[in-house]
């Protein structure tokens, strides 16, 4: 489980087991070697972000993100794609208001990472 700095997020990341393309970098604050190193294999990462936004977030990415990812719609009640961080998100706000918060985010975590998985044809071990 990371915990990323400089952006204080926490996450749980899950790899396909795959090598993936080499990281382009160019991520403000941070070496390319450490993205490049971090993101060698495919991956679905989600966590929950403070951010800069309301109440935070939780996310859910997917590296390198298969055809698709972005449009693909989601059944999580509040979850979409957000277009400025490049993942599908649910907002803090919507998980707390839930009248089953714990149901309404774990149904975010398992759909996303399906979704990564289905996408990009991962081996039904991963």
């Amino acid at each position: 489980m990371p915990f990323f700095w400089g952006a204080f997020d926490l996450a749980v990341t899950r790899f396909s087991g795959r090598p993936a393309p080499q990281h382009p970098g160019g991520i403000p604050r941070c070496p390319d070697r450490v993205r490049q190193e971090a993101y060698h294999a495919e991956l679905s990462s989600c966590g929950y972000w403070p951010g800069r936004r309301e109440d935070g977030l939780s996310y859910s990415y997917a590296y390198p993100a298969p055809a698709g990812f972005a449009e693909h719609g989601l059944q999580t009640p509040g979850a979409a794609f957000d277009p400025d961080l490049g993942e599908l998100v649910l907002p803090y706000r919507t998980v707390r208001e839930a009248p089953d918060p714990e149901a309404l985010l774990l149904g975010f975590l398992r759909e996303t990472y399906e979704v990564a998985a289905e996408l990009a044809r991962w081996p039904a071990t991963a």
